[in-house]
């Protein structure tokens, strides 16, 4: 029986992950939850799967939890976070929070050896270089949950690293894929929130429509396969079946396909290395008749750029890439800013970083706060 904790249990991603225990019961149990807002979900999901302990994302959450529930420990606030991660009998710890407020509780799960399903991009983002040492010395496994990593992650199985050419990261083009810059101008919030292919949050859904969530999976992969980022391509691929693909020196190209449904690499990283019965649809490649590609136009997507440009700068501009990208996000939901000045605020808030090339976790938050004020406070014309 493995023991599960899930950081953002209520979020696309925790809510996936509990179907797939829910179907094997046997396998699995519920240890602990963390939830954030949503504590009408988190209360449904505690009466269903019996956790020891659950966190809330404030004291008055808490304080109102505890009204409804009973026989349950319940936290709050980062210091609730990091208990559901590294303080309960779990050995498999989920990280599905969303943002760079992941990283404290994913290194403290590693610091405790637990076993990690990585869905939150962030954390090796921000201190790819601090995680990827810490989990070696600890002999902890990060098994990627992003559909993408789990894609290379599985056409690597009993190859030889060493021999890999390239990899290649499919990107669907999210919401505006069809359209030009010109007509990205006025586009609204409920337009960027339509994607084609995936049912995800409204934060990682504008990033995959700005590509700034392909960049943020382009770094993640220079740290989880150790390669260098002129050996890390994207490609668009809008009906989001190769999930994606891996060159080899001998130019042969081992892909991962399927159709899109994140229970899978979800499943694949909780049951590793077996594979078990998931209730995906199964691919039928003459039914969808074509695959089609398009190459990266860097003009179209100049924050896929900007986050390559910061991956090779590396120490604290990967940190200040997201924090900046986190908080115009969140301005373009509030309708602070319009759908194309979320790159103008990456852009403005890195040209003003001052990047520290060795960055110890105190350098990194103190960037990310830095970044968080910078593009908070950044005017952008009307």
């Amino acid at each position: 029986m493995k023991r599960v904790s899930i950081l953002g249990s209520t979020g696309s991603i925790g809510k996936q992950t509990l179907d797939v225990i829910s179907r094997y019961p046997e396998r699995f149990t519920v240890e602990a939850l963390a939830g954030g807002t949503n504590i009408q979900l988190l209360m449904e999901q505690i009466l269903r799967f019996r956790p020891k302990k659950v966190s809330v994302a404030s004291k008055h959450l808490a304080e109102e939890l505890r009204l409804h529930i009973s026989g349950v420990d319940v936290l709050y606030g980062d210091e609730g976070l990091t208990e559901i991660a590294a303080c309960t009998d779990a050995d498999f710890v989920v990280t599905a929070v969303v943002g760079s407020r992941g990283l404290k509780p994913t290194l403290a799960a590693i610091e405790a050896g637990k076993t990690i399903g990585l869905a939150n991009k962030e954390t090796l983002v921000s201190a790819g270089h601090i995680v990827m040492e810490l989990a070696k010395r600890r002999c902890v496994q990060l098994l990627p949950i992003d559909s993408e990593h789990s894609a290379i992650f599985q056409c690597l199985n009993g190859e030889d690293i060493s021999r890999i050419n390239k990899i290649t990261l499919t990107a669907s083009g999210g919401s505006f894929r069809d359209r030009s810059r010109d007509e990205l101008h006025h586009v609204t919030v409920h337009e960027a929130l339509q994607h084609p292919n995936w049912s995800m949050g409204a934060k990682i859904t504008v990033d995959s429509a700005t590509m700034v969530n392909k960049g943020l999976e382009v770094i993640e992969a220079r740290w989880l396969f150790d390669l260098p980022y002129d050996r890390i391509e994207v490609v668009i691929h809008p009906e989001s079946i190769i999930h994606s693909f891996v060159e080899f020196v001998d130019h042969s190209v081992i892909a991962q396909m399927g159709t899109p449904d994140m229970r899978v690499p979800i499943q694949y990283a909780l049951t590793y290395p077996e594979r078990l019965i998931t209730p995906a649809q199964p691919l039928k490649l003459w039914e969808i008749g074509a695959l089609h590609f398009r190459p990266i136009d860097f003009n179209r997507y100049p924050c896929l750029k900007l986050a390559y440009e910061s991956g090779r700068a590396g120490g604290t501009a990967p940190a200040v890439f997201n924090a900046a990208n986190e908080v115009a996000v969140a301005r373009f939901l509030k309708g602070d800013i319009r759908f194309l000045q979320i790159e103008d605020v990456i852009y403005d808030v890195l040209a003003s970083h001052e990047t520290v090339s060795s960055p110890a976790l105190d350098d990194i938050l103190a960037a990310d706060e830095w970044a968080r004020r910078q593009a908070s406070a950044m005017k952008t014309p009307s």
